[in-house]
């Protein structure tokens, strides 16, 4: 059993319009204009080990809170889970932990509200994220013909993680850098809140680019095609595909993102270069959606069919 066949079962006692069909990576009451979201981040599975608690909890706070902005809102408030030993939480480490959440809550607005600590023998964070709207952009609302954007780059958090993991070898230079941006993702902050103005659906990838299209289509009988060759890469990753292009390709489509994808109609093009200059955020056109029930990667004007999705997903087998 996966993730995907627990959320299934789920369905079956879920009610609540609030919970979207649990067809969102949030919770949208309407009526009282509330939005929830919650993530867990496990030590050896999310994060190697518990070095570095400082840079870790901005990765799990940055992680966390990006399913909010995607959803064209600010975050609010916060609340946060910490798991761990006495040696994690530890002075030392408590007070490198406080420092980090205070910093992120001066660079993205949210307030700490509280949470829970408990005792065990591996560290984790779950951390909750609150906020108030109107109205959301849902992760399920794209059209035959729409455009597909992202914002940022994709492939280097998750390269970082395979360096930590000592699974690639790379220079010095550029390991800094893909360890960084894994810690530190760049999230589309500031140029979210202009996405109502012309996104008809909208998510983070956290899962992989092409796994979390698919998530998009929903039920419906919908394709893509996505170009590869317009896929948004850092200087640092276009090096390594081109000194190593088999090895370093696939590492596009791992997740770890947490970028915007989102969907607009093609009328919006203009409009939406003028939100990405507003807010000097890069933001790239890189397929659309298709009446065809398949879904393609475009090489060189050549369409391949996606057998593979790739990316990540729990397994409890």
């Amino acid at each position: 059993m996966n993730e995907v066949d627990i959320i299934k079962n789920l369905k079956k006692i879920t009610k609540n319009f609030a919970a979207l069909s649990l067809n969102d990576d949030v919770c949208f009451d309407k009526e009282r204009s509330l939005v929830a979201s919650i993530d867990t981040y496990n030590e050896n599975i999310h994060y190697v080990k518990f070095k570095n608690p400082d840079l870790i909890i901005k990765k799990a706070i940055r992680s966390s809170i990006s399913d909010i902005i995607s959803k064209g809102i600010d975050p609010k408030y916060i609340l946060i889970t910490f798991s761990g030993s006495k040696s994690n939480f530890n002075k030392k480490n408590i007070l490198k932990i406080m420092k980090s959440i205070n910093q992120e809550q001066k660079k993205y607005k949210f307030s700490l509200l509280g949470g829970d600590t408990s005792f065990s023998q591996k560290s984790s964070f779950t951390i909750c994220v609150f906020s108030y709207s109107k109205r959301i952009i849902k992760r399920i609302g794209c059209f035959i013909n729409d455009d597909i954007y992202l914002t940022g780059n994709i492939g280097d958090s998750t390269i970082g993680l395979s360096i930590l993991k000592k699974k690639i070898k790379i220079p010095n230079k550029q390991k800094k850098y893909f360890v960084n941006k894994y810690y530190k993702p760049d999230l589309a902050y500031g140029f979210h809140r202009d996405l109502y103005k012309f996104a008809s659906a909208s998510m983070d990838v956290s899962d992989g680019l092409l796994m979390d299209l698919k998530k998009m289509l929903g039920n419906k009988k919908f394709g893509y095609v996505v170009d590869f060759n317009l896929l948004p890469k850092s200087k640092y990753l276009n090096k390594l595909i081109n000194e190593k292009k088999k090895l370093f390709m696939n590492y596009l489509f791992k997740g770890d993102d947490y970028q915007i994808l989102f969907t607009s109609k093609r009328k919006f093009r203009k409009t939406i270069l003028k939100y990405s200059q507003k807010w000097n955020q890069k933001v790239t056109r890189i397929g659309y959606i298709t009446n065809n029930n398949s879904d393609y990667l475009k090489f060189n004007d050549k369409l391949n069919k996606i057998i593979d999705y790739q990316g990540y997903i729990h397994n409890f087998n």
